[in-house]
């Protein structure tokens, strides 16, 4: 898990290699002219002195002024550019983290959202992904803190070797303290953004099932639930905060003893002519300076919280996407088969070693209590999923040897509850690979097939109607979706549950119209109705992750067990 999150963030790093370099540069450029600003300012008053005892060398101190006050100028400058460049890099690798991840869980699929709840998806997604941009610029800066110290010493030792050694003799205390204050400070971190995952996913919940909340006046308890991480996100925030700040007291109070310590010894010094005035203020100044690791402790919080959230990004990112293959499709009419397959979800068997071939140009109803697998098969199908074990074939060809481009050409799919995704109506028709993949006429016949058309064009702007705009009913966007999979066409259609909120009479016609609209073309049929499951050619009945029966309805009704499923399902929709 760390080893893909900090692989992400090296990616993130090299993606803005260029304004990382420029970012480096500067901080160095700046670090480096800080460091001289000491030994100018020392020079300078050296000079001021020296002009006092003898005027004629006003022009030395002039021109050490002069000096001053460029380098002063310079990182003005020099800081407001750091401030624009890192506010634009942290914007743009906080974009590409985000392209890089959204489209990594689409490539992934239904699967993503298996392993992780909708609410933490959307919390990683934005927030992980904001918290882990700034990756780059941090690294900068974290270089920046520590040139600047280094050079101070360096400094100090080139003003004379006594300095170094006063200051180095508390240095290891500041070392340990960063040190103890980094490993504490990771825990704290990776619990808090995994309690604020918990507190989305929750909440994510909660809006999905606002109506019901509403209905059973359970808000208070629901609003509870919700926020039942919070204790946990404070005392992790709390316990962050108390990490960092008593590593933050501790290099204060450090950094104070040493600087009274070197400049106890630049005065000793002074004492015995080895150092000037000027040469006691530079000593200062660049024991403050080396005092600076102290500023660690924030580049080694703001490292931290990226390195976390880089962790958080690249278990999404460890989620295998599909492989394709590039075997083109054989001449045929869409037979599918499923040899030896074998689901599971969860530890449990979904569907157990299941053979089953559907000819070409016929319709397969898949039947079955809740729980069966049918849907499971549906999506296996399509290769919205693969199987644990066994092979999914279409036409002869495994669909995992397809192209993405040719397996999503090839099969058609409509579900229970579809996403009405495009700017219109129109859009959301003629979804599908590429950038339209149906012309007008096409979605109006797609529409009519699906018995559409007809309240598509009371609404005021017809087919050009805004999606967000659009007041649809469940059994409308159904009906939309059913278009959708009309028009997109293919050899395979799979229709997951997609009549269920359907009234019978405009089932029954759209089932009719899905024989007629698509004549070639293989449906699949997941069924909870039983005049569904009488128009299709075959019935499949899965019971217990098995295929039970397969055969034409009117057989199967014989059976008082395969009517039984029928009548649990009219009761689940009854309830």
């Amino acid at each position: 898990m760390k080893a893909s999150g900090d692989a992400l963030l090296r990616s993130a790093t090299r993606y803005s290699a260029g304004r990382c370099l420029a970012l480096c540069l500067l901080t160095v450029v700046s670090s480096g002219a800080g460091l001289l600003l000491p030994y100018v300012l020392g020079r300078t008053l050296d000079a001021l002195f020296a002009a006092h005892a003898a005027p004629a060398k006003d022009g030395a101190a002039h021109h050490w002024l002069l000096i001053c006050g460029v380098l002063l100028g310079g990182l003005m400058l020099l800081g407001a550019c750091e401030d624009v460049l890192t506010g634009t890099t942290n914007a743009r690798t906080t974009a590409w983290l985000r392209h890089r991840v959204v489209g990594h869980v689409l490539a992934v699929g239904p699967g993503a959202t298996a392993r992780f709840p909708a609410g933490d998806l959307v919390a990683r997604l934005v927030g992980s992904t904001a918290q882990a941009g700034p990756a780059p610029a941090t690294v900068a800066a974290l270089a920046a803190t520590v040139i600047t110290p280094v050079g101070a010493l360096v400094a100090l030792g080139l003003t004379d070797p006594w300095l170094v050694a006063a200051f180095l003799a508390g240095a290891p205390a500041l070392a340990l303290l960063l040190r103890s204050f980094a490993r504490a400070s990771t825990d704290c971190v990776t619990a808090y953004q995994n309690a604020q995952g918990d507190i989305a996913t929750r909440l994510t919940e909660a809006i999905g099932g606002a109506r019901t909340i509403a209905a059973a006046h359970t808000a208070e308890r629901e609003t509870a639930r919700v926020l039942k991480p919070l204790p946990q996100l404070r005392y992790q925030g709390l316990r962050l905060w108390h990490v960092q700040g008593r590593a933050s007291a501790g290099a204060v109070a450090l950094a104070p003893l040493l600087q009274i310590a070197v400049i106890a010894t630049a005065g000793l010094l002074l004492l015995h002519d080895r150092l000037t005035v000027g040469e006691l203020l530079a000593a200062s100044r660049y024991a403050a300076l080396a005092t600076g690791v102290g500023m660690l402790v924030g580049d080694i919080a703001a490292l931290v919280r990226t390195r976390a959230a880089g962790q958080r990004l690249g278990d999404v990112l460890e989620q295998p996407a599909p492989a394709y293959g590039d075997t083109p499709l054989s001449e045929g009419g869409g037979r599918l088969e499923l040899r030896s397959v074998t689901a599971r979800r969860d530890g449990r068997t979904v569907l157990d070693r299941i053979d089953l071939t559907v000819p070409a140009g016929e319709t397969l109803a898949v039947v079955g209590v809740s729980g069966a697998g049918k849907s499971t098969l549906a999506a296996l199908a399509g290769r919205l999923a693969d199987p644990d074990e066994g092979t999914v074939l279409l036409d002869g060809v495994p669909l995992t040897a397809l192209s993405r481009a040719e397996l999503r050409a090839a099969v058609g799919y409509a579900f229970e509850r579809p996403t009405l995704l495009g700017d219109t109506l129109a859009d959301t028709i003629a979804l599908g690979p590429g950038p339209r993949t149906a012309d007008d006429d096409r979605i109006v016949r797609a529409a009519e097939a699906a018995h559409a058309d007809t309240f598509v064009r009371r609404l005021p702007d017809g087919y050009a109607t805004a999606c967000a705009d659009a007041p649809l009913s469940g059994g409308e966007a159904q009906r939309l979706g059913l278009a959708r999979a009309f028009a997109h066409g293919g050899r395979l259609l799979v229709l997951d549950d997609a009549l269920s909120s359907l009234d019978m009479i405009t089932e029954r016609e759209i089932a009719a119209a899905l024989l007629r609209h698509a004549p070639g073309t293989t449906r699949l049929v997941v069924a909870h109705r039983a005049t569904t499951a009488a128009r299709a050619t075959t019935v499949a009945w899965l019971d217990g992750g098995r295929i039970r029966a397969l055969g034409p309805h009117a057989r199967l009704w014989q059976d008082p067990d395969y009517r039984a499923v029928f009548a649990g399902a009219r009761a689940e929709g009854t309830a």
